[in-house]
């Protein structure tokens, strides 16, 4: 009887432990997935601030952002390329020039963002084919892609909305001047306000 009862009590732990063994199996295989294996991709946070204008005194048209990019892995993300579409009513336009830095900025040429994120200030202008382009009054869609590595299309990243008036508008446009958009999160949306101040650094 005794016997019985030890080999009874014996099977018991030996499935218990089996059934530790797997279950430490399991989390090893979940880590490793978060960790080594899972693609993920890129977020970006709300835009801080949002910048229609010319770049520096009498430049070309310009649309600049600052926000956060965060990977959802944690093997992190590698941009290739972003652009932002500037849509307005039925029309739309490409800004594909893509420049970042802080204090010094650089052609976008490749960017890795991992868990941790990063906070950049990013310069997007038109492409150098003669495009024309003015900064008329209205309701304007902001559309931010992405492209990464080893992904065979863009992707949209964030979209957000601002709204230029008239005498916005002629700012822009008569006194080369610019209009900056700053996020207000009690109100949840941007507020404007026209910066005469001349840019000094011009990117192109």
């Amino acid at each position: 009887m005794e016997r019985a009862e030890n080999d009874l009590l014996l099977t018991m732990n030996e499935r218990f432990a089996i059934v530790i063994s797997s279950a430490a199996l399991v989390a090893s295989a979940i880590t490793a997935w978060l960790t080594l294996f899972r693609r993920g991709t890129i977020k970006m946070t709300q835009p801080t601030i949002i910048f229609f204008g010319p770049d520096g005194v009498g430049g070309p048209p310009k649309v600049f952002l600052r926000t956060l990019l965060y990977s959802t892995s944690k093997r992190g993300q590698i941009i290739e390329t972003m652009y932002v579409k500037l849509g307005r009513g039925e029309s739309s336009q490409n800004f594909n020039v893509w420049v970042y830095g802080d204090r010094s900025l650089a052609r976008g040429s490749g960017l890795f963002v991992g868990e941790n994120g990063v906070a950049k200030n990013h310069h997007f202008l038109l492409p150098k084919d003669g495009t024309d382009y003015r900064f008329l009054e209205g309701k304007y869609q902001i559309e931010v892609y992405v492209s990464l590595v080893n992904r065979s299309r863009p992707f949209l990243l964030g979209k957000f909305s601002v709204t230029l008036s008239e005498e916005q508008s002629s700012a822009i446009n008569e006194r080369e001047a610019g209009v900056f958009f700053d996020w207000g999160p009690d109100l949840g949306s941007y507020q404007s306000h026209v910066d005469f101040r001349p840019q000094k650094e011009t990117l192109t």
